[in-house]
């Protein structure tokens, strides 16, 4: 007989009159051992003999009721029986056979079948339908067999406790830095005792622990943890795990249990009896879990209750298998087993706890099946989603779960409904993986059903959910409570100097109870902390900060985390629709701020992007029926390139250029007839009435009124125009600048026009009203030539300032405006795209960029290959290759691909935002020279008015005292006119000129030119200056500090030489190569990864062998197995047969020898038939590491280690099959340009330090191949600091090239801090430079850039002071003697060549070519030298005693080389051959261990 289960669904039942009618009915059939129909779930559970029945019979039968029905399943389930034995009494009042046909009536019973002897009935039955105890009652007088088989330990029942008692532990695991970092953890923790499961996350920095506590304590496993060097802390306390997985485990675990396993299963549900133990001992919680876990485990046990307060446990069991003393054992033997248990009193009447029953164990065991794995359903319920994108994700992520089987999110629904399997993941981690996204996730109420069983009854899963204690509220509904009141804060942290501080504090606030997550920036000193306000305020947070030696503060409304949108909101009519629009996105998850205005149409939003985007936000409001749009932001540069300006200008220009036309002519004419009188009065003694008469015959001079002449008429009203429309800006900047106590250059032109424009009006009303008979002279010409020219000049500086910010605006006009986000469905599936503006692209978001197309924001591409052009970024001219997984930048132009990116960074957080924002800031940021020539500026104007007073008194008094003067130097001078107004004509001429030409423009134009032209050069060459102050100090830097690691040299290791130890006719090259290259492919130590690059590098190849049983002992090297890589030998020997090109041997021997070429012979690549796959085993490492294997290594091997380490390179041995065969050499390699940048800036007179973290003899050696003789050794990131203070002290202006987050706070620390190589590193906030390219020469240019901005602004500021120091002078008439006198025009007219001229300089820095690596090279052609060791002085730490002692005489040097040798013949110790023989004070040292130091671990 075998027994299934099939659900049936059944349309059409309205009450539970048809439930009855359906189970009795189908019940009575033929083969039908049970049957539960459920009103609620429309279906029912069938379980049926399969030989009697099949699951379209049932469906006919229930279909002949009037009922539709439905097979949920086609498949039915196999149910697992269970057995018990019965013994049959001898004296029984029924035979054997009636016993049998009794107990087969019975709903649920098999099967029954007798012994040989016919005293015992073996009855296999379904334990969901029937237990033992029934059975027995349905036959008086049989009892259990006790001569049944006994259950052997260890296999149903050892199973059950095993998964009863397994807790949940998660922890926190810091220090990991690689994937071999979670295989050491999860090898090490996995061989515990009673560790069942371990899995360790990188990325979440996490280890969850499946373990029995009865075997291991929660503090064992972390101690363990940390005793393999990491640092572990609990994250959530041990949790018992849940019902389901837990009876799943056990249902995979268990076979066909004896009868007395089924017994004591089902009578712990009768007879129980409780008792309360005093428990003294407990601390925590913690200890309270412990003591449930453990007791709970035990098989006899249905419920425990353990109280911290009361210090009691109450216990419900089963006095037939466990007896009190037991159980009391049981309590003391939990860990630490420190617990003193005693009873107080009998508390056997307690019938309330009777009732309750272990949430560990339900008395109904699930229906067991052994065919497949099962398949459960969980329903979660999920708040905080606003749109189909929370849905989307939440989908996509959870799919992604190991053993989650397929989900679905119903966001009408607000909850999820998951189908796993049990033996993969828990309810509970698909909960914490929900939240970890952001949302609220509950467990929700309904029962989690195993998918394709039969479902228990509902009489099952009620008394399953009486089972929890009633004291405990679920932990998911706590979770979600805590969830709900998280709250953000920003503390101002000072004090941090490196990357560790920053996880110091990170590490150590996540411990603390109520600190949900933590998140520091060092640059910004600022921690970002969410919290649980309810169990810890701000300022509790800021004093545990402050406990670990920093200082903090909580920052005020610091709201810097939030996005803020600005729509614009179309379809409001009234306040009420404001209204509906505030409160619902208010009650929106996510939105903190909302303000709606009808008058403009505008709202303004403030979101957490952590929880919510634009999109959603527009969504919301959309789907109320408003149509929604962005505030247009102006993309454009329009405010740098001064068009407006240009454009003013140009038009004030242009009018004062017509009216002075006309105005030039009348002065022209008059000119020449003036010189024509002087003439005729030179010539003819003519009168003074023949002069009037003369004078009044001249066309212009008629006069119209008595006093008023054609020509001063003309003049006013050519001037007037002039001085109301073409002067009005400067009327108007002026006024504001007298407004606020200043006086500029607009308050020197508006004092000079008007002056002239007045005193001519005053004149000429004078006159009008004398009725004079001579015109008077008027300055009704000076404005409108005075506009002119001043107009001009500020439309050339203008055109001029447009165009030094040109790269700027390059820069900005790279951002693109719209991208194309696209919807992903399974296997990387288009479902949808659509256009957005770029402002709504959200973190996450999936861009697709086609061919041609600018990428709108920061991510990493997931899918498609392609070139992308990032020359207007980095300055890297090749296109650079992008596929998954690659970074790519905003504003770089995609070539040839399409490609699919996830964003990382939007908005203003991208690349090109940043770099946008710091040349801004640079090019507004003042210049040290700069304030000093504002500051000259301000006293500039006031000295000059008074200088033109002073002039104009002057000239009257020297005029009305000595008149001669006046007469002999005033040209156009004639008697008509009277000596006074001579006089005075002439000192305003003066005074006036003065006035104009004094120009304070050119002394402010002198320095933001240069810096602005020199910053847009700079950043076309990817070099980014922050500004004027590092732009001018660079000049002035002394020392130039250089990091090694990344800076000076790569950063990564890679293969210097291969040594191969045996002859190639053993072991041909090529196939070691294959062997180690192989073995390495495993590792993820950087030394191993250098090793395979190189091997497939030489190979040819991209693909290797096989490799197995892979194990890495830390420090020491790997072992494995090598398979398969005949093929590849093979496939390269083709190759090489193909070409007919003899295989040049991969030895690379050093620079000073020849290198020698042999071919490698490859025996073992015969015809691809024969290729037989052999096994190697292969171990590499170090020399501990061969030595542990009991491979002997050679003293010239070991010298040539010894060699390699002493030049800072890392030796490691590779033995193939027990046979020493290689030597591999690995270093950081040099950097190509590092030593010509190192030559080149001494040769520009710097001092060059070189300071490093790393040991003295790697220091000295990558010293002595760049160049550089002063070295600091083993500095740590914090002394960095110290050591750039200290040169800083000895009064040198210092430089510090780094590359990365540890150096940043020496970079913020030097005078100008250059970061290198990183154009999207915290680096950039540290330093004052920043070189896109990875390339040192550009530390050259940026210090030659500095010097000739400098050289520039001091060529501006001679242009600019000579203007005023001879100009002002001269138009004084100071040198009138020799004949100098200037016309006002002619003032104004120099005073715009002053300003033109300092920009046209300006510009030519636009010129500027980086010094070329060419050119420098051939400079330098033999005189760099690679610098031998005593010519390096080596300082560990920060300390100024060098180890070096590079003044050893002829005679110090032999002693100490025949004491080395003398120590040598002592010692068989490796170290003779790294002798410096200019080191007296290490002969210590000689018999030491040197080389194991460096013998780095693969």
């Amino acid at each position: 007989m075998e027994a299934k289960s099939i659900v049936i669904g059944v349309e059409g039942m309205t009450c539970n009159s048809c439930v009855q009618t359906i189970e009795q009915h189908v019940g009575k059939m033929n083969g039908i051992h049970n049957i539960k129909v459920s009103l609620e779930d429309k279906n029912a559970v069938v379980i049926y003999d399969s030989k009697l029945q099949t699951p379209a019979t049932l469906q006919e039968a229930i279909y002949d009721m009037g009922f539709d029905a439905t097979l949920a399943d086609s498949n039915p389930q196999p149910v697992l029986p269970d057995t018990i034995f019965l013994a049959i009494p001898t004296q029984s009042a029924l035979t054997s056979k009636q016993i049998c046909s009794t107990l087969l009536k019975n709903k649920g019973i098999l099967d029954v079948k007798l012994s040989s002897d016919q005293k015992t009935a073996v009855v296999t039955f379904i334990s969901s339908i029937i237990n033992g105890k029934q059975i027995m009652q349905t036959v008086p007088g049989v009892d259990l067999s006790t001569s049944a088989p006994e259950v052997t330990p260890g296999t149903c029942e050892d199973s059950s406790w095993s998964q009863a008692s397994s807790v949940v532990l998660r922890l926190k695991v810091e220090g990991m830095t690689c994937h071999s970092c979670t295989s050491t953890i999860e090898g090490k923790i996995g061989k515990l005792q009673g560790i069942q499961r371990i899995k360790v996350s990188l990325d979440n920095r996490e280890a969850v622990v499946v373990y029995q506590p009865h075997l291991i304590t929660a503090e064992e496993i972390k101690h363990q943890i940390e005793a393999a060097g990491f640092t572990a802390s609990f994250k959530k306390q041990p949790r018992p795990l849940k019902l389901s997985a837990i009876d799943l485990e056990r249902l995979r675990n268990t076979q066909t249990k004896g009868s007395e396993t089924a017994l004591k299963e089902n009578s712990n549900v009768n007879d129980t009896k409780t008792i309360v133990f005093r428990i003294d001992g407990m601390h925590c919680r913690s200890c309270v879990l412990n003591i449930q876990s453990t007791v709970s485990a035990l098989p006899s046990v249905t419920s425990i209750v353990v109280s911290l307060e009361k210090k009691s446990a109450i216990i419900n069991y089963n006095p037939n298998l466990i007896s009190i003393d037991v159980l009391r054992k049981a309590i003391e033997a939990v860990s630490p087993e420190t617990f003193k248990v005693s009873l107080p009193d009998e508390y056997e009447n307690v019938a309330l706890f009777s009732t309750l029953a272990s949430p560990l164990k339900s008395p109904h065991p699930a229906l067991k099946d052994a065919s497949q794995p099962l398949t459960q359903v969980v329903v979660i319920n999920i708040e905080g989603m606003t749109c189909n994108s929370c849905v989307q994700s939440i989908e996509g992520v959870i799919s992604q779960k190991a053993g989650v089987k397929s989900i679905h999110v119903s966001l009408s629904n607000c909850n999820a409904t998951i189908e796993y399997d049990p033996l993969q993941t828990c309810p509970e981690d698909l909960r914490s993986s929900i939240e970890d996204m952001g949302f609220d996730a509950s467990l929700s109420a309904k029962a989690e059903l195993p998918v394709g069983i039969a479902q228990p009854s509902a009489e099952v899963q009620l008394e399953s959910h009486k089972t929890e204690p009633p004291s405990k509220v679920s932990p998911a509904h706590l979770a979600r409570q805590e969830t709900k009141t998280i709250s953000k804060c920003y503390v101002q942290v000072t004090g941090m100097t490196c990357a560790s501080c920053v996880a110091n504090i990170e590490r150590n606030l996540r411990r603390e109870d109520g600190i949900h997550s933590i998140l520091v920036a060092l640059m910004a000193g600022k921690a970002e902390v969410r919290y649980n306000p309810a169990v810890i305020h701000p300022s509790a947070i800021a004093e545990l900060i402050r406990e670990l030696g920093f200082g903090a503060t909580v920052m005020e409304n610091c709201g810097e985390g939030d996005g803020i949108l600005e729509l614009v909101v179309r379809g409001m009519t009234c306040a009420s629709c404001v209204h509906k629009i505030e409160s619902t996105l208010m009650k929106t998850n996510g939105v903190l701020y909302c303000s709606v205005a009808l008058a403009t149409n505008k709202a303004h939003i403030k979101y957490d992007p952590e929880i919510i985007g634009p999109r959603d936000v527009i969504e919301v409001i959309k789907d109320l029926g408003f149509t929604p749009s962005l505030v247009k932001k102006d993309r454009s540069a329009s405010h740098l390139d001064h068009k407006q300006e240009i454009r003013q200008w140009k038009r004030s220009f242009v009018v004062s250029l017509v009216f002075c036309i006309p105005v030039m002519g009348l002065m022209i004419y008059m000119m020449v007839m003036d010189s024509q009188l002087a003439d005729a009065r030179a010539h003819h003694n003519i009168s003074n009435e023949e002069m009037e008469g003369l004078h009044s015959s001249m066309v212009l001079e008629y006069q119209l009124l008595p006093g008023l002449s054609v020509m001063n008429f003309l003049s006013f009203l050519l001037c007037v125009p002039v001085q109301m429309f073409g002067g009005w800006h400067f009327y108007i900047q002026a006024y504001k600048a007298l407004k606020h106590k200043t006086a500029n250059m607009d308050v020197l032109i508006v004092l000079a026009t008007s002056i002239a424009f007045v005193y001519s009006f005053v004149i000429l009303l004078v006159a009008m009203a004398e009725k004079a008979k001579v015109n008077p002279v008027t300055f009704f010409d000076t404005p409108p030539m005075l506009f002119v020219f001043i107009s001009l000049g500020r439309w050339l500086e203008h055109v001029a300032k447009g165009k030094t910010s040109e790269a700027l605006a390059r820069l900005i006009s790279l951002q693109a405006t719209e991208a194309t986000i696209v919807t992903l469905g399974p296997d990387n599936v288009l479902l949808s795209e659509e256009q957005v503006d770029v402002e709504l692209v959200q973190r996450g978001d999936i861009v697709k960029v086609i061919p041609g197309g600018k990428f709108p924001v920061d991510g990493h591409v997931i899918e498609g290959h392609s070139m992308v052009d990032e020359s207007l970024i980095t300055g890297e001219a090749m296109p650079v290759t992008k596929k998954p997984g690659n970074t790519v930048i905003a504003g770089s132009i995609n070539q040839n691909g399409s490609l699919l990116i996830s964003a990382t960074h939007v908005g203003a957080d991208t690349t090109l935002s940043q770099i946008v924002k710091l040349v801004e800031e640079a090019q507004t940021s003042k210049a040290p020279i700069q304030q000093f020539a504002d500051k000259l500026s301000g006293y500039f104007v006031p000295s000059i008015v008074a200088v033109s007073v002073v002039t104009l008194f002057a000239w009257i008094i020297i005029g009305f005292v000595d008149f001669e003067i006046v007469e002999k130097y005033f040209l156009g001078y004639n008697k008509s006119i009277s000596a006074a107004e001579v006089i005075i004509r002439f000192a305003f001429q003066a005074s006036i000129t003065v006035l104009c030409i004094a120009c304070p423009c050119s002394l402010g134009l002198a320095t933001p030119t240069a810096v602005m032209v020199g910053t847009g050069v700079g950043a076309q060459n990817g070099i980014l200056i922050k500004g004027g102050e590092p732009l001018e100090m660079a000049h002035k830097v002394k020392v130039v500090v250089f990091d090694k690691t990344g800076t000076i040299t790569h950063g990564t290791p890679e293969v210097m030489q291969v040594k191969f130890l045996v002859e190639s006719n053993q072991l041909p090259h090529n196939k070691m190569l294959a062997i180690v290259g192989t073995a390495e492919s495993n590792s993820e130590h950087p030394l191993g990864v250098a090793i395979t690059k190189y091997c497939k590098k030489e190979l040819e190849s991209e693909t290797l062998g096989t490799c197995t049983d892979f194990q890495v002992v830390p420090g020491c090297g790997i072992s494995c197995k090598v398979t398969n890589i005949e093929a590849l030998l093979y496939r390269k020997n083709e190759m090489v047969e193909e070409n007919n090109i003899k295989n040049v041997t991969l030895v690379k021997i050093e620079e000073n020898r020849d290198e020698s070429v042999q071919p490698a012979l490859i025996i073992d690549a015969e015809l691809p038939t024969t290729l037989t796959s052999q096994k190697y085993s292969v171990l590499i490492g170090n020399r501990e590491w061969m030595n542990r294997n009991g491979l002997l290594v050679k003293n010239e091997v070991d010298k040539a280690m010894t060699e390699h380490e002493r030049r800072g390179r890392t030796a490691v041995l590779a033995a193939v099959d027990g046979v020493l065969c290689g030597l591999i050499a690995i270093a950081d390699t040099v950097k190509p340009e590092a030593e010509l940048a190192v030559y080149t800036l001494k040769s520009m007179g710097l001092e060059v330090v070189l300071m490093t973290g790393d040991n003295s003899k790697t220091a000295r050696s990558i010293a002595s191949q760049v160049g550089i003789t002063k070295v600091f050794a083993e500095v740590l990131p914090s002394h960095k600091v110290a050591k750039v203070k200290q040169l800083q002290d000895e009064g040198k202006r210092v430089a510090m090239v780094g590359d990365g987050i540890n150096d940043s706070p020496a970079l913020a620390m030097a005078n100008v801090g250059i970061a290198i190589g990183t154009g999207t590193d915290v680096a950039i906030e540290a330093a004052d430079v920043v070189l896109i390219r990875d390339d040192l020469m550009d530390v050259v240019a940026s210090i030659d850039l500095s010097r000739k901005t400098v050289k520039r602004i001091r060529i501006n500021f001679v242009f600019a002071l000579i203007y005023n120091l001879i100009g002002v002078p001269i138009a004084a008439g100071v040198f009138l003697p020799i004949g100098l006198v200037l016309q006002p025009w002619m003032g104004s007219a120099a005073m715009a060549a002053s300003s033109v001229s300092v920009v046209l300089s300006s510009l030519l820095l636009k010129m500027y070519q980086k010094p070329s690596a060419e050119k420098l090279e051939f400079r330098a052609r033999g005189q760099m030298r690679h610098k031998s060791p005593s010519q390096i002085s080596v300082h560990i730490g920060i300390d100024e005693t060098g180890t070096g002692s590079p003044k050893l005489s002829l005679m110090d040097q032999i002693i100490n080389y025949s004491r080395a040798s003398i120590n040598s013949l002592f010692s068989d110790k490796r170290s003779v051959n790294s002798i410096v023989l200019n080191e007296p004070d290490k002969h210590s040292l000689l018999v030491g261990d040197f080389g194991e130091d460096d013998d780095t671990a693969l």
